[in-house]
C-alpha cells in the first residue's frame, strides 16, 4: 500500500487554481506547419515545459502536472517513440540542476517498468534530487493512462484485502486514491488541454472528477506564460460547487 495520501484542497472561489495539470497537445502539427518533422514539434513543445514551470509561482501555482507520453503513445512510429525517449533523457540531464536551483520538487506518474533501464534511472535520480524542493511540485505524467493506473491501484489494494492489512466493508471513495500514482498529490483544479482537441485522452480520470476543464485551440509549442495566465484569469471566475447549490 502507498503511503502519505494528502487531502485534497481547492482555493476558494474567485482565487487562482492551485494544482494545474496539463495535456501538451500539438506538437506534431506545429511542426507540419512548418514544414518539419514532428519530434521538431516535440523539442520545440519542451522548450515550452520550461517557460510554463517558471511562471506557476508567479501565478500562485503550487502543483503543475504534465502529460509527456500516454501508454497508447507506444502505437506512434518507433523513430518517434525512440526520438521522444531520446528527448526525455536528454531534458531530465539538462533541467534538473537549474529544478534544483529553482527549488521544483519533480514527481514520474505513470508504469514506468516498461521504460528502459537508463530512463528509469534518470527519474529516479530526479525525484531524489529534488525531494528537498518546496517552490513549486512539477509531476511528469511518462507512460501514464488513467484507466492503467486505475488498474494497477485496485491490484495493490485487492493485495492489501487478500492478505489481510485491508477489510473489504472499509473500501469506499477515499480509499482508491491512496494506492493511486497521485497519492500524495491533491486533486487538480483546472485541466488544460491545447491544440483544439475537446477530449481528456485517458489523463487523470479519477483526480479529475471535479476539475474545470479548458479546451483551446493554441498548439502546445505556441503556448506562452501570458496565455497560460489569462486561463487562469478565467478560472477564478467559475463558481465552482462540487454538487452543492450557491448560497
Amino acid at each position: 500500500m502507498m503511503k502519505g495520501a494528502v487531502t485534497a484542497k481547492t482555493k476558494p472561489a474567485g482565487e487562482g487554481p492551485r494544482h494545474v495539470a496539463i495535456i501538451m497537445d500539438g506538437n506534431g502539427r506545429w511542426a507540419q506547419k512548418r514544414g518539419r518533422p514532428r519530434l521538431f514539434g516535440h523539442h520545440a513543445g519542451a522548450r515550452r515545459v520550461r517557460e510554463i514551470v517558471e511562471s506557476c509561482p508567479g501565478l500562485g501555482v503550487d502543483y503543475l502536472t504534465i502529460f509527456a507520453f500516454s501508454t497508447e503513445n507506444w502505437k506512434r512510429t518507433q523513430t518517434e517513440v525512440a526520438g521522444l525517449m531520446n528527448l526525455f533523457r536528454r531534458y531530465i540531464i539538462k533541467e534538473m540542476q537549474g529544478f534544483v536551483r529553482e527549488n521544483v520538487r519533480v514527481r514520474f506518474i505513470g508504469d514506468r517498468y516498461r521504460l528502459e533501464s537508463r530512463l528509469r534511472a534518470l527519474m529516479e535520480e530526479a525525484e531524489a534530487m529534488t525531494a528537498h524542493c518546496t517552490r513549486l511540485n512539477l509531476t511528469i505524467a511518462l507512460n501514464y493512462g488513467g484507466r492503467d493506473e486505475v488498474s494497477r491501484a485496485t491490484q495493490r489494494l485487492a493485495r492489501d484485502v487478500a492478505e489481510g492489512r485491508l477489510r473489504p466493508e472499509d473500501v469506499d471513495e477515499e480509499t482508491l486514491p491512496r494506492y493511486l500514482d497521485t497519492c500524495v498529490l491533491p486533486d487538480p483544479d483546472l485541466v488544460i488541454r491545447t491544440s483544439g482537441e475537446a477530449r481528456i485522452s485517458n489523463f487523470l480520470l479519477w483526480q479529475s472528477a471535479y476539475a474545470e476543464y479548458e479546451f483551446i485551440d493554441t498548439l502546445w509549442p505556441d503556448f506562452t506564460a501570458d496565455i497560460f495566465a489569462g486561463v487562469l484569469a478565467q478560472y477564478g471566475t467559475r463558481d465552482r460547487r462540487f454538487g452543492a447549490v450557491s448560497a
